[in-house]
């Protein structure tokens, strides 16, 4: 049988469960690294807690003789309760991608999975190898390595086409070098030292990201950080040096220099992405010369080489010369798809001159995830233009083709062809429009023109066949199914995938093409057995838990409203099967997503598993604005955020009260972002509603937030509903309008508690805006907690950060819904 090992003989790690010994001995750690809005811990009514903790051995044993005066035992014990079981939730590993490699004894198959590593506050890379096997009786059978790889330091691994090298990449936490390794089966063959005076570190975000072999395997193109610029130097008396330099002089020191734009949120302190090319036979690194520092490069991909026509470096493009507003979750910021021409002969001086840059997408404002079709003759691109041209930060998005040169040869002008147009009033069960984060790297069934790629479809994520000829759209992943799936890679014409839903963990699925009971063509799907085991407690907290998509009618259809606009909203209702055995509803938490522009799709959370496993059911509410329901329903929303949303969610609250499926005397609400911005609503709009809410990094004033943010232009257009009002210095009556849309218009009439768990790195909504909310309650003596966290930004996605703070929601709603 072939090997399933790994091709790669990395470091070996013995499973894929993190172990932690004592959650006591974590859950001290994470008490003394968040700040409390009370001036010290030590001061604060944790005091008596926290020496107890502190007091505890590895043992777990309280060793603590003092009275606690700061908690009653009772809460204390639910914190430590709490945190074991939300261990055994924090420990699922994820499923994030893979590849299939070909060879005369199989297909085998590469996953990367990442687990939290709650004491390194990082997250543990894995890959994970497995030998895929078609049995005579059409059925396909993974056989697993016994053991994974963990990817110790590795920031990125990209293996090549063939599938007999591995690059990995280890960026520094400092100025020391970018180190590039390439594997074979067997060892390391080449590691090369990449210094900053090349370039900085690679960019391995998801965004600018792009590793590309080429098909050849002999170069790698890359984007990452330029090298650092020259900034004045001054000597010991002062006086300024003539000839800046980057190195380091004893006796004299390095100013500022001039204050450079950056793309905000996340990528505070990162210099501009510039593309570059090593040989990995020399290690010998090249900038790609000719593209102006106005453009941000990413994404980049080789043109095919064949027939000794010039091969080109075709990668996505970010204008950022004159203002970079944010573009973590932008996809409303101008870019284009650009090709420059790339030999690996000795470069001259006036490359720059010889090799032109090319704009393949003049004639749209949107284009980014170009690919390749296998024969070449294609190049596919995602365009976010919808966005672009209305100014919501992400819309319905558009699929577009080029035809490929053969001789290499550019035109000047270049005929873009249509394959998915925006939807913008889809029929009930019908194609919504495309909503998708990015494009498989091989995304091509063998006859060359079938294009599988992931997308929401209302609340659910799908999996979607693409005819590049035609612009045909099939769904590949189960019709029937309102699970959430996701294309990880291609084996040949079937895919490997994964699925999952709020109440069960992700599985990976095989699918294949065939026919259905009724002969007709369709896709079938196996069920993998899963390399991951998962605990008893994770299992048992899981084994009653359902859900099921509800449809809320709109009530309040105004005249002149959208089409697409009037249909019912979705809510995914999560429960235990076991609910209203004792003759009333569990408590109910109301979960509304950030954005607004984004969904919530109806795939596993391991925290909100958790919360599901400690008693609560679950109201996750899509409003009107949310992507996966056409373009009419989500431009509804701008120019009435506070209003409109606010609506919708109450109407779904109320539905679910109707129903018998929850008890008005138990809701709680929960959100981050614009998310909280609906929750701070909810409790001054509907301030009987709610017994307790939780809001994490939460809009609360825009009138505050537009001078400060990374997103100005998000404030006017979500408040004015388009682009037209857009100022760097807003008017009076501009900040009279944000404040009136606002949270804290509504503030006198707030009673319920509430959590705040905010990110003091956070460029999207700067911590200041919570602050004066949180005092603003204070003031009038509502109840309120905050937690604060100094080293995270906008998502508080950091291990040890999600952990703390879903434990300390739990324990909140706990309290006040007497569970």
């Amino acid at each position: 049988m072939a090997r399933i090992f790994s091709h790669y003989p990395i470091t070996c790690s013995t499973n894929l469960g993190f172990d932690l010994s004592s959650s006591h001995r974590h859950l001290r750690r994470l008490l003394f690294r968040s700040t409390f809005i009370t001036p010290s811990l030590t001061q604060s009514p944790y005091k008596n807690w926290i020496r107890r903790f502190v007091a505890m051995d590895s043992s777990g044993t309280d060793s603590a003789k003092e009275l606690h005066v700061g908690l009653d035992p009772t809460t204390e014990e639910e914190y430590a309760t709490q945190s074991k079981l939300l261990q055994e939730f924090i420990n699922i590993p994820s499923i994030d991608k893979a590849w299939i490699f070909n060879s005369d004894s199989g297909s085998q198959a590469m996953f990367a999975l990442s687990q939290a590593n709650l004491l390194a506050n990082k997250k543990k890379k894995f890959m994970l190898s497995g030998h895929i096997s078609n049995e005579s009786n059409q059925s396909v059978n993974f056989h697993w390595a016994p053991f994974p790889i963990e990817m110790t330091g590795a920031s990125a691994f990209v293996p090549s086409p063939s599938g007999l090298k591995l690059l990995v990449i280890r960026n520094p936490e400092n100025e020391s070098p970018t180190k590039f390794e390439i594997w074979n089966s067997s060892q390391v063959e080449k590691e090369f030292h990449i210094p900053q005076k090349v370039h900085g570190s690679v960019y391995v975000d998801g965004w600018f990201e792009g590793i590309s072999w080429n098909s050849d395997e002999t170069h790698v193109a890359y984007v990452a950080e330029e090298p650092s610029r020259p900034k004045p130097t001054f000597d010991h008396l002062g006086y300024y040096k003539k000839g800046n330099s980057l190195d380091k002089d004893i006796g004299s020191w390095k100013g500022e220099g001039d204050w450079e734009e950056e793309w905000g949120e996340a990528y505070a302190g990162k210099r501009q992405p510039a593309l570059f090319v090593i040989n990995v036979d020399s290690g010998e690194v090249e900038p790609i010369k000719g593209i102006p520092r106005s453009i941000s490069v990413g994404q980049v991909v080789w043109s095919p080489n064949s027939n000794g026509s010039a091969q080109y470096l075709v990668f996505a493009g970010w204008l950022g010369d004159k203002r970079k507003f944010g573009i973590k979750y932008c996809y409303n910021r101008p870019c284009a798809i650009y090709a420059i021409k790339f030999t690996s002969d000795e470069p001259k001086d006036d490359d720059a001159n010889e090799f032109p840059i090319h704009n393949l997408t003049k004639s749209i404002s949107s284009g980014f995830c170009p690919r390749f079709s296998k024969d070449g003759k294609f190049l596919v691109f995602v365009s976010a233009k919808t966005a672009v041209d209305s100014g919501a930060h992400w819309a319905t998005e558009s699929l577009h083709r080029i035809d490929w040169p053969s001789d290499g040869k550019l035109p000047e002008s270049t005929n873009i062809v249509d394959v998915i147009q925006v939807v913008n009033c889809p029929k009930d069960g019908c194609f919504p429009g495309l909503y998708v984060t990015g494009l498989l790297s091989d995304p091509w069934l063998s006859d060359g023109h079938s294009l599988m790629l992931s997308t929401y479809w209302r609340s659910c994520r799908v999996i979607l066949s693409v005819n590049l000829l035609s612009g045909e759209v099939s769904r590949a992943s189960p019709s029937d199914s309102d699970y959430s799936w996701n294309a990880l890679a291609l084996d040949g014409d079937s895919i490997v995938a994964v699925s999952s839903s709020p109440a069960s963990v992700p599985e990976i699925k095989y699918g294949k093409k065939g026919l259905d009971s009724a002969g007709k063509p369709s896709w079938l799907w196996t069920n993998i057995q899963s390399p991951i085991r998962y605990s008893e407690k994770v299992m048992a907290g899981l084994s009653s838990l359902q859900f099921k998509i509800l449809k809320v009618p709109i009530s309040d259809i105004s005249e002149g409203l959208a089409e697409g606009a009037k249909n019912p909203i979705e809510a995914i209702y999560v429960s235990s099967s076991k609910s209203k055995e004792n003759g009333k509803c569990d408590p109910l938490i109301a979960v509304l997503h950030g954005g607004p522009h984004s969904v919530s799709p109806c795939s596993f959370s391991r925290t909100m598993a958790y919360l599901s496993s400690i008693g609560y059911s679950q109201l996750i509410i899509n409003y009107r604005g949310s992507l996966g329901y056409g373009e009419d329903a989500l431009q509804s929303l701008p120019g009435k955020v506070g209003s409109q949303d606010v609506k919708d969610c109450l109407l779904a609250v109320d539905h679910a009260i109707e129903m018998g499926i929850a008890d008005p005397s138990r809701i709680t609400v929960l959100g981050g972002s614009h998310g909280g911005f609906l929750t701070t609503h909810l409790i001054g709009q509907a301030p009987d509603k709610f017994v307790a809410a939780a809001a994490r990094n939460p809009v609360c004033n825009m009138a505050s937030m537009v001078g400060i943010t990374d997103i100005p232009d998000w404030c006017f257009f979500e408040a004015y509903g388009d682009q037209s009002h857009y100022t760097e210095a807003p008017s009076a009556e501009d900040l009279s309008r944000f404040h009136q849309m606002s949270p804290i218009s509504h503030i006198s009439k707030v009673k319920t508690p509430t959590l705040f768990l905010l990110g003091t790195k956070d460029l999207r909504v700067p911590i200041s805006n919570g602050f004066q909310y949180v005092r603003a309650l204070k003031e009038k003596g509502v109840e309120v907690k905050v937690l604060v966290f100094p080293n995270d930004n906008h998502p508080l996605d950091r291990p040890q950060t999600d952990y703390e703070s879903f434990l300390n929601i739990a324990v909140w709603f706990n309290k006040y819904c007497k569970l």
